[in-house]
């Protein structure tokens, strides 16, 4: 039987404060029992940054890089988990636009999922590409050029893009898939 591995791989996970609990930390899980090296990277030198679990306050998870330190040359993909707070508050920060950037300029796999790919359109990588989202973005991602649809992974290029929780494991899978050697 074969397997894809990503032992030896970095990821970022770039978050604020009401991520989306879920969104964060079980793709984090699931990237690092593959194998990876998993940072959570934040803006405003935040030690920690607190998730929204559903509809109340969750957990803290701790903060690995700041925004501002962290690299695209440092790291193999990018993870912009959702939350209605966490990308909303993202599309303002002007480094994190820039470090999404970053990854699209270098061809490196971008995985959004839920509400994260707002911060997709802030970074221009939407235009001609199909992605899903949270069904209450759909316009907004037709708006900016994308071609929408209803799936619970879609991968276009390097773009990896996911609707809602349910949709992890797949998400996920979809992540190691782009980073993966067929061992």
């Amino acid at each position: 039987m074969t397997r894809s591995k990503i032992s030896g791989r970095t990821i970022a996970i770039l978050a604020t404060d009401g991520f989306e609990q879920s969104e964060l930390t079980e793709p984090k899980h699931l990237l690092e029992a593959a194998g990876a090296k998993v940072d959570v990277v934040a803006p405003a030198g935040a030690k920690h940054i607190r998730g929204w679990n559903k509809k109340e306050w969750g957990e803290s998870v701790q903060v690995d890089v700041a925004l501002e330190d962290a690299q695209q040359q440092d790291y193999d993909a990018l993870v912009l988990p959702g939350g209605v707070m966490n990308p909303d508050q993202l599309r303002l920060v002007p480094a994190a636009i820039a470090l999404i950037k970053s990854f699209g300029a270098a061809g490196k796999p971008i995985a959004a999922i839920c509400h994260g790919p707002w911060t997709l359109i802030d970074a221009g990588l939407v235009k001609g590409r199909k992605v899903t989202s949270w069904a209450s973005l759909r316009k907004d991602l037709e708006n900016a050029g994308a071609k929408w649809e209803d799936s619970e992974v879609v991968v276009d290029g390097q773009l990896i893009t996911s609707r809602k929780p349910p949709d992890i494991p797949a998400f996920a899978s979809a992540i190691i898939a782009a980073l993966g050697v067929v061992a």
